[in-house]
């Protein structure tokens, strides 16, 4: 064979990397502080991990409490695989684009329920003081019709959470709570994590108008071929940790093995006055 005779084999250069958004990323700190919170608000990363926000004595008192109560679901025709909590989500109580008087109901035996664990601190309470350190307009419960809403709710997603986004200004007609909001924020706390699975998922995806058509029928949540294609970071989670998503984007929880998952939990939004209001 010459040298310009081909061989009959074909030499195929590495395929190059998918393209990478420098500001898809999930930053580490020790603690929570303005310049983080900020870059979260204006898109510079999608997720602030904190671990040990919590110490282990303080996870544990609280996990101990919650382990001798029995969890409701929500709603089962609307979240499935279900996913338990202890406390009341407003999600649960939406009604025609605003929220039902069943939540403001629920919300007494919510208070009930988490005074009755007899805990040594307020761990709801304890969470946002560390935010508002972070942040110089100060935190506070979001009020709707002057009433202050949920504080948190625990939540376990043993079987994980469909494909899905959180967006009050999307999901209610109007202003969610009275102070109108300019961006919002997830945050979880965890309790006690499985050895094997449990991970947060979010994708670089934001809804579109198409993605209709990925909805899962009479039920909470998109099938994962929405996100085909998109890029994706995964985030395992640690006793004690706290975490801060962007919600907007497409995130999902995957099944847990080998133990319990449970994460303390609440919306966090940016109102208008630069206040960080919660709910629940």
């Amino acid at each position: 064979m010459t040298s310009g005779q081909s061989s009959g084999r074909t030499t195929q250069s590495a395929l190059p990397a998918p393209p990478h958004d420098p500001f898809f990323r999930a930053v580490t700190a020790p603690a929570f502080t303005h310049e983080l919170l900020a870059g979260l608000a204006a898109g510079r990363y999608a997720a602030v991990r904190v671990p040990s926000f919590l110490p282990r004595e303080r996870c544990d008192e609280v996990l101990g409490a919650l382990r001798q109560q029995v969890f409701d679901s929500y709603g089962k025709a609307r979240v499935d695989p279900p996913v338990m909590r202890f406390g009341v989500g407003v999600s649960d109580h939406m009604a025609d684009g605003g929220v039902a008087d069943t939540y403001w109901k629920a919300l007494q035996g919510h208070h009930e329920s988490w005074q009755g664990l007899g805990l040594s601190f307020d761990p709801f309470r304890t969470c946002r003081e560390a935010l508002a350190v972070a942040w110089p307009g100060g935190v506070a419960v979001g009020r709707r019709g002057g009433v202050e809403m949920g504080d948190g709710v625990a939540r376990e997603p043993n079987q994980g959470f469909q494909v899905h986004f959180d967006d009050a200004l999307r999901e209610y007609e109007g202003d969610l709570l009275d102070e109108p909001l300019i961006g919002q924020f997830a945050f979880n706390l965890y309790l006690s994590v499985p050895p094997e699975g449990g991970e947060t998922v979010l994708w670089r995806h934001r809804w579109q108008p198409e993605d209709e058509a990925h909805r899962l029928s009479a039920r909470y949540g998109f099938d994962e071929s929405v996100v085909a294609g998109a890029e994706s970071i995964e985030l395992a989670p640690e006793v004690g940790e706290a975490l801060l998503i962007d919600p907007r984007f497409f995130h999902a929880v995957r099944p847990s093995h080998g133990d319990r998952r449970i994460a303390l939990g609440f919306a966090v939004g940016i109102g208008t006055s630069g206040r960080l209001l919660t709910w629940a």
